[in-house]
């Protein structure tokens, strides 16, 4: 026995031996992915003890796995964190959009840093550090466990506590894990964080991801502190929401991944802030728009050396087709006659003449966008809002908030027309149907219940114990649930919802990126079917003027890359855009000032606007070609149409 354990023994040595000087053995597996050899610089400031420099190669067991994009991210992350794109700097951020891996490739580069190193095989990192959203910690511990098995790595997970006696069990599990070389990875909330700090300053982590690290855009928050107070130089945010527009939050994300690569906040200020915000003023000099994207442009050379952005194209060719539609819904009368009477309300009219508040103006904007759900959303608050005073005597005398007519509201009328054809012709297809209100979902949940459809909710309430055990219940193929309502504002970046093939977007957001991430909730790995999303718009209203302000808002922003470009003309002027308390009486506004001349059945037109690419139906067209639709036209009055898929150039 004594001979056999010494014979193993020798074995696992030699094995060891060949790992550490003759490169990688897993180097010679087809597919391999190997990482970047360092540079003689590197080598030189990084390999004192002149250790013999290998190949560093990503487990096979996770690069079976990998799509070419992620083999590409996680080159990407690892040069950046082994100071290999920039001498000194180790950070990176990742701004893929939603479905393309981040977690994957930051489990990827974890694994690879814990395991191995270029120099002699040391491993880059003893303990890996990731903070994240309350809701997405136990997400996070699934993912480790699920890419690597739970035979190979200890995940130690820290989520948000309630009442005292979690904090003091969540400080109790943490020392647990100081305690402890088991586990290798500690996914703690931004909250335990703060909470936490100083437990955790004295845990040596060889490298800290931060996911949905757009929350560190305000360097003075206690978070960002926080974090930045932690020893670790090895630092990748992860987001899917790419930076835009304020180039103060620009400046602190990066100051976060690799603090002074910019210079000291006021001299970024005034070399790169100042030159290019005035260089997109209407009134700026010609001498002044040059110098504004010269510096644009040099900024986004700096940072572009550690900073990575992919869009959803990477991985259409993966999925199944998506339908988008977007439908404009026809008011019901007494839609119409309330709209009318806010429009001549002294509180819109005073709005109008600048003599109010901003607080006002968005109280004016969110009446409005109650009254296109539902007249009812807006009943409910009638006895208690000021700005509503002489609309009782408008609704019917028996009126009930309570028992909501569906023909009261246009949009309403189409969803129970589509989810009655969707439930007839596809009885096996599931609907996630999205809002950005609680009490929109409420009163849908109303209706839904009143038609006997079986249904499951996320939102803010939500606890999140539950909430993936929710989402895994909806995408079983046993599930009993036709609906899934959701909240927008719920359900954390990662949420997936492929047990269904079709969305509705009942109420639109003025961020169209958060109604595109919306609308690719069911569009994700995992998808066989073909998707139909569908977003409804209140034709002539305050809905169509903010869809006409998402397609304006899409063409002038972009991401850090897009900062030296100018913005896109489209069709919409400024005061066209501007006009939000109006009402129209129009099938579709919106395609009124396209000025287009088609045919309104469903051909393309040629231009190259966005808008006119998508194809176009009459309410009254013979046919949309879509047989849910076709069922439940009435109360359409418009529809753009576009279809995403592997084949579209």
């Amino acid at each position: 026995d004594t001979s056999v354990m010494h014979q193993f023994l020798f074995f696992v040595f030699f094995c060891f031996f060949i790992f550490v000087h003759s490169n990688s053995p897993f180097s010679s597996f087809p597919g391999a992915l190997v990482m970047p050899r360092p540079s003689p610089n590197h080598q030189w400031s990084n390999n004192t003890l002149g250790l013999p420099v290998v190949d560093v190669v990503v487990d096979p067991y996770l690069t079976a796995h990998l799509r070419p994009h992620q083999r590409d991210g996680i080159l990407f992350l690892y040069e950046c964190v082994m100071g290999m794109r920039s001498a000194g700097r180790c950070g990176a951020i990742l701004a893929d959009e939603m479905g393309l891996g981040k977690t994957l490739q930051s489990v990827a580069l974890s694994w690879t840093l814990l395991k191995q190193g270029p120099y002699g095989g040391r491993a880059v990192a003893k303990r890996v550090l990731v903070v994240t959203p309350g809701s997405l910690v136990h997400n996070w511990g699934a993912e480790f466990n699920k890419w690597l098995g739970r035979e190979r790595i200890s995940v130690f997970t820290v989520d948000q506590v309630r009442n005292k006696m979690d904090s003091e069990e969540s400080f109790s599990r943490l020392a647990h894990f100081m305690a402890s070389p088991l586990h290798s990875v500690l996914v703690i909330s931004y909250e335990m964080l703060l909470r936490c700090l100083e437990q955790v300053q004295k845990v040596e982590f060889g490298i800290i991801i931060c996911d949905e690290g757009h929350r560190l855009k305000n360097s003075s928050i206690k978070t960002s502190s926080a974090l930045s107070s932690l020893s670790c130089n090895r630092r990748v945010i992860l987001t899917g929401t790419p930076v835009q527009n304020d180039l103060q939050e620009f400046y602190a994300i990066i100051e976060f991944v690799n603090p002074g690569i910019l210079g000291s906040s006021t001299s970024y200020k005034k070399v790169y802030e100042e030159p290019i915000l005035r260089s997109r003023q209407p009134s700026c000099t010609e001498e002044e728009r040059l110098l504004g994207e010269e510096r644009a442009a040099e900024l986004s050379r700096l940072t572009g050396m550690f900073i990575l952005r992919r869009t959803q194209e990477i991985i259409n060719c993966y999925l199944p087709p998506r339908l988008d539609w977007t439908l404009f819904c026809e008011p019901s009368s007494l839609q119409l006659e309330l709209y009318r009477h806010l429009l001549c309300h002294r509180v819109f009219r005073a709005c109008l003449q600048a003599s109010m508040q901003t607080q006002t103006h968005l109280a004016c904007i969110t009446a409005l966008k109650k009254l296109c759900n539902h007249p009812g959303l807006l009943h409910s608050t009638v006895k208690v809002t000021l700005l509503c005073f002489g609309l009782v005597e408008l609704f019917p005398e028996s009126y009930s908030s309570g028992g909501l007519s569906t023909s009261d509201s246009g949009k309403l009328l189409v969803l129970s027309d589509l989810l009655t054809a969707i439930r007839r012709l596809s009885p096996s297809d599931r609907v996630v149907i999205v809002s950005n209100y609680t009490q929109t979902l409420d009163m849908l949940q109303d209706l839904f219940v009143h038609m006997g459809y079986n249904f499951c909710r996320l939102d803010g309430q939500t606890p999140t114990s539950q909430r993936q055990r929710l989402v895994d219940g909806f995408n079983s193929p046993y599930s009993q649930n036709f609906l899934f309502l959701l909240s927008s504002k719920a359900g954390g970046v990662g949420l997936n919802l492929v047990g269904a093939s079709h969305l509705v977007l009942y109420d639109i957001d003025w961020n169209p990126a958060n109604d595109i991430q919306a609308m690719a909730r069911v569009w994700r790995d995992g998808q066989k079917k073909t998707v139909h999303t569908y977003r409804l718009l209140t034709a002539g209203t305050i809905e169509e003027r903010i869809f006409q302000r998402q397609v304006s808002k899409q063409g002038l922003s972009g991401t850090v890359f897009d900062l030296g470009k100018g913005a896109e003309h489209t069709s919409f002027s400024i005061s066209e855009l501007r006009d939000l308390f109006s009402l129209m009486d129009t099938p579709c506004l919106t395609h009124d000032l396209l000025s287009c001349s088609c045919s309104m059945d469903g051909s393309s037109s040629g231009n190259m606007s966005e808008l006119m690419q998508w194809r176009h139906f009459s309410g009254d067209a013979h046919t949309f070609s879509d047989p849910y639709l076709d069922h439940a036209r009435n109360h359409i009055t418009f529809a753009f149409q576009t279809t995403i898929s592997h084949t579209k150039e």
